[in-house]
């Protein structure tokens, strides 16, 4: 286990094995059980139940699992050669691979790489395994991603006769055994260091940042650790001399607040390794899209109007099985100079239909047709909740009721023999123009 800390721990505290799972005494690098140099131990080891857990590469370690003759070889998932990197396997990553990456530099950085293109509905299903092996540990799941979520086992012992922290090492060991992929786990006292500590010790992590220790650990660190400090705010900060979260720990939270308003708070607090935020059960999301970014430039409407048609589908589906609708569709086009439009329209009533979106969304794309060329489309909605009483009947387009009723049994032929199984006029044969590299959840 690495756990970077430059505060004393005794190391004689309660650790275990994290392959037999056997205790562990002393300092011994090795498990004496097993001989597994895997072994973890902290002073506050038992005592913290607060925990990020994170797949490691998670697209590519399903695609490695499904091909075993990929195992040792670099991996990119992604969109083709004008797309971006999804994500990636260690292997490509120790040669320059980096998720976002555009495609043409990551196979410059990593000519050997086999590129796969992204299968969502796989992923998601894997997914949504993990996350129930996660809710047998506890109800207060909380997700920020397909791969990765917050867990807190507080007042969980009674009922897995066991602390948090080997409770969660055994839940990593389950994933990898019956799912196939690996997870790195951090264990902390707050959610914001949870994070932090699973990010340590990737692929396979279990790393664990306590209590006493947490003004050490952060001190030396960079300020783009803290959470909501990007590239534009770290240069901010840069100018006012401010490069390490140390600097922060020297600065009384209303000289932040000055100078940096609401966020000045959050960098005392959180430069102190103090986050109040509790595990949500749910999380909600704020938008639901779909985008692809096509292999070639297009301008004709004939070429973009299909796959308009495919990407709403697409939201569609992510809609119907999330039990949501949403009033705002919202348009998202970035030309061959990587210049960006978005559009958007608010509907009278909360939508989950492709129909509907994609009748909102074709108007706001053909007032963008002006012979400029796309390199990427996607649409989206928003202003998501439960809402029974969304699409009502339209007493305006009488047309409406029949293709809702098209689209309902369009949905069961789907769901019984795949995605692509029925396809609409517009959608036929648009497969080869590009791929909907990752869908959206905010």
């Amino acid at each position: 286990m690495f756990t970077k800390m430059t505060a004393p721990v005794n190391l004689a505290g309660g650790g275990f094995c994290r392959d037999c799972f056997a205790a562990t005494e002393g300092a011994e690098r090795r498990c004496r059980a097993c001989g597994s140099p895997r072994v973890v131990r902290h002073d506050e080891l038992h005592a913290l139940s607060i925990a990020h857990v994170d797949c490691d590469a998670f697209y590519a370690s399903i695609e490695k699992r499904d091909n075993p003759d990929l195992r040792d070889m670099p991996v990119i998932v992604g969109g083709g050669r004008r797309g971006v990197v999804s994500t990636c396997c260690y292997i490509a990553r120790i040669n320059g691979v980096r998720s976002a990456m555009p495609m043409f530099k990551a196979l410059k950085a990593c000519p050997d790489a086999i590129v796969i293109k992204p299968d969502m509905e796989k992923y998601a299903a894997v997914g949504k395994q993990v996350r129930e092996m996660m809710r047998e540990l506890t109800p207060l799941v909380e997700p920020l991603s397909i791969d990765e979520a917050f867990l807190d086992l507080t007042g969980t012992e009674r009922l897995h006769k066991d602390t948090p922290a080997r409770v969660l090492a055994k839940f990593a060991r389950r994933v990898e055994d019956e799912i196939g992929i690996t997870v790195s786990v951090g264990l902390s006292y707050c959610k914001f260091l949870a994070k932090v500590a699973s990010d340590l010790e990737k692929p396979r992590g279990f790393s664990v940042i306590g209590e006493a220790e947490a003004l050490s650990f952060l001190r030396d660190k960079p300020v783009t650790l803290i959470w909501g400090v990007g590239k534009a705010f770290a240069a901010t900060l840069e100018e006012d001399g401010i490069r390490t979260i140390g600097q922060l720990q020297t600065m009384d939270e209303t000289t932040l607040m000055k100078r940096y308003g609401v966020m000045g708070r959050r960098l005392f607090h959180l430069s102190r390794g103090e986050d109040d935020r509790t595990v949500h059960v749910t999380h909600e999301a704020k938008s639901i899209s779909a985008e692809t970014t096509f292999n070639e430039d297009y301008a004709d409407p004939a070429d973009l109007l299909p796959v308009l048609r495919a990407l709403s589908e697409k939201v569609s589906q992510r809609l119907k099985a999330s039990g949501l609708a949403g009033r705002t569709v919202t348009l998202k086009l970035k030309d061959r100079d990587f210049r960006s439009r978005t559009r958007n329209r608010q509907l009278g009533d909360r939508t989950r239909l492709a129909d509907r979106i994609f009748r909102a969304a074709r108007p706001m794309l053909e007032k963008e047709l002006d012979g400029t060329k796309f390199r990427l489309i996607g649409v989206g909605l928003s202003d998501l909740a439960e809402d029974p009483m969304a699409d009502p009947a339209d007493l305006v387009d009488t047309d409406a009721a029949r293709r809702a009723l098209a689209e309902a049994a369009m949905d069961k032929v789907r769901a019984k023999y795949g995605s692509r199984s029925v396809e609409t006029g517009y959608t036929f044969g648009t497969a080869g123009r590009g791929k909907p590299q990752r869908d959206q959840e905010s």
